[in-house]
């Protein structure tokens, strides 16, 4: 791997992770009324269409934190339908 693959995977990794602690909040506190349904299908739709792109470039670090994020914020809009 080059070292623009690794600031790919450390770009990735901060994104990624910044969804975890809304994910675990609403998780916990079945508590979603403030999380925006159009955010949430908004930034679901961005992330799979940057998985797509990832996946035609067989570029790893987008493939992989994008699909790491579209599972996050699947979870989380499955959250706000069942809470919100």
């Amino acid at each position: 791997m080059t070292y623009i693959d690794w600031i790919g995977l450390a770009a990735g990794f901060l994104t990624t992770t910044a969804f975890f602690p809304q994910v675990v909040r609403c998780w916990r506190t079945r508590h979603t009324r403030d999380i925006s349904r159009p955010f949430t299908l908004l930034t679901a739709f961005g992330l799979a269409l940057w998985l797509l792109y990832g996946i035609f470039l067989v570029a790893t670090p987008v493939i992989l934190a994008n699909s790491i994020s579209l599972g996050l914020v699947i979870v989380l809009l499955a959250l706000k339908l069942r809470y919100g």
